[in-house]
């Protein structure tokens, strides 16, 4: 239970007080008050989730329309993606930075109008190069304020319930792709692919309200100041935690496959004879499955039962096992068929990619305490954006050498089963061969899973603990 919160009055006008770094040092601090408003915070979230990895998993529906319009590769349309998340994620650091420094909300807000003019610039586009500008660089610009700042603020309103939320907060990345998908080819065929960048213009513009939400949050752990100097705010000092380097080099590996079905699914339903709404039913029934996944996978990763790295190992493994079977899998009949069989491939790499997702930002705060999550998230997208920027264009380059897109996925998966490898070397992530005896809860600053002398640490999922029997 959160410590309560003391009431002033002042001039005829109640007030609370948050906790400051100075009430944290109480002998019993406040800590995240594990729901109120960190529901509408985390609705502010499924929202921005959904506005920008939900659109851009989408926007692969336009892609056949731009390479005939300009009369280009796949390879050459796939840059437009790839720019997108790679300078999504390559400056996430900084909106980290910024949101540090000013807080979250002014910063998702100005976000979520750089976006907007994204589409709307690219809607006029004479040439791929202005696509590039304006898709890539102005769109992936206002992504980059608006995502890591979101989801660091909503980790800091959850402890116990910490995964649960943010896996329904990823959930608006599937229920967007449900949504957007059909509703883009819709536009697609009735305004062209003009028209309907301008109309996702419009509809990007709504994370602007989201990020009004986020309201600030003091809590234990949190340092007394600002970081001043550049580096301290992009937290780069967190490399020299071996536990983070290796989270870091393993889900680098996992971004060089991740993001390939975000592009390249639906041309590979149309690769594989279905019409441009069979191709926007696979998108949507793997976007179903990856919804669904992210709540039970975080309700499950709550109960404290597997220690989270664990599971992270074991569902980015499972995700990289289902973009080869996405690749293998044959689709029965034409443009009119259902492609009952690449659907049901489908829906296996959703469950999969669903379940590791909440687990890649729900393990951070155990890995460098409550205070420095903001910070690591966007490192983490960061590292993600070298995958981001790589993988879908040699996906394209794959598809246009072998003639499909079979080759591009099994490469994918491997690099994602390469990175869930790494995994293996993260605290508790194997179990351990002994007994141990129980410990004191480390503190918040520190992280669950960071060593502590002589102690078996509990899982943030409350008095539960991870404990490891003998091998």
């Amino acid at each position: 239970m959160p410590a309560p919160q003391r009431k002033h009055k002042r001039g005829g006008f109640s007030h609370r007080c948050l906790p400051t770094p100075q009430t944290a040092m109480t002998p019993q601090p406040a800590g995240p008050p594990d729901g109120g408003w960190g529901w509408v915070v985390a609705a502010a979230a499924f929202a921005v989730n959904g506005l920008s990895y939900g659109l851009l998993r989408s926007l692969g529906l336009a892609f056949p329309d731009l390479a005939e319009h300009f009369d280009r590769s796949a390879q050459d349309t796939a840059w437009i993606s790839a720019l997108a998340l790679a300078v999504q994620q390559a400056a996430s650091p900084v909106g980290s930075a910024l949101s540090t420094r000013w807080g979250a909300r002014p910063v998702v807000m100005v976000g979520g109008v750089l976006a907007s003019l994204g589409f709307v610039f690219s809607a006029f586009s004479r040439s791929l190069l202005h696509l590039y500008l304006g898709l890539g660089l102005l769109a992936g610009s206002g992504w980059a304020l608006v995502f890591a700042p979101a989801l660091g603020t909503l980790s800091r309103y959850f402890s116990r319930r910490r995964v649960l939320a943010v896996g329904l907060a990823l959930t608006g990345n599937g229920a967007s792709s449900l949504l957007l998908a059909p509703a883009l080819q819709l536009l697609l065929d009735t305004f062209g692919w003009r028209g309907a960048l301008l109309l996702l213009g419009a509809i990007t513009l709504h994370l602007t309200p989201c990020g009004a939400l986020l309201l600030p949050l003091a809590l234990p752990g949190d340092p007394p100041a600002p970081p001043l100097s550049p580096l301290a705010a992009l937290g780069l000092g967190l490399f020299t935690r071996r536990a983070f380097s290796i989270f870091a080099l393993g889900t680098a590996l996992v971004g060089g496959g991740y993001f390939v079905p975000y592009v390249h699914l639906a041309p590979h339903a149309l690769d594989r004879g279905l019409g441009g709404f069979g191709a926007a039913l696979v998108v949507a029934v793997a976007a179903v499955g990856d919804a669904g996944a992210r709540l039970v996978c975080g309700w499950l990763a709550d109960q404290g039962w597997v220690p989270l790295p664990r599971l992270l190992a074991i569902f980015g493994a499972l995700t990289g096992l289902g973009l080869w079977v996405v690749g293998l899998v044959p689709v029965v009949g034409g443009e009119e068929s259902w492609g009952a069989t690449l659907l049901a491939a489908a829906v296996a790499y959703g469950l999969s990619a669903g379940s590791y997702a909440p687990l890649v930002f729900g393990v951070l705060p155990g890995l460098v305490g409550i205070g420095g999550v903001v910070q690591a998230t966007g490192l983490v997208m960061m590292l993600m954006s070298l995958g981001g920027l790589l993988g879908p264009p040699l996906s394209g380059f794959l598809r246009d050498e072998t003639g499909d897109f079979t080759t591009s996925f099994l490469v994918s998966g491997s690099l994602i089963l390469s990175g869930s490898f790494i995994y293996i070397g993260l605290p508790k992530a194997l179990p351990s061969c002994g007994p141990a005896s129980p410990p004191a809860t480390p503190p918040p600053e520190r992280g669950e899973l960071l060593p502590a002398p002589q102690a078996v640490l509990l899982s943030p999922g409350g008095p539960r603990s991870t404990l490891d029997t003998t091998c």
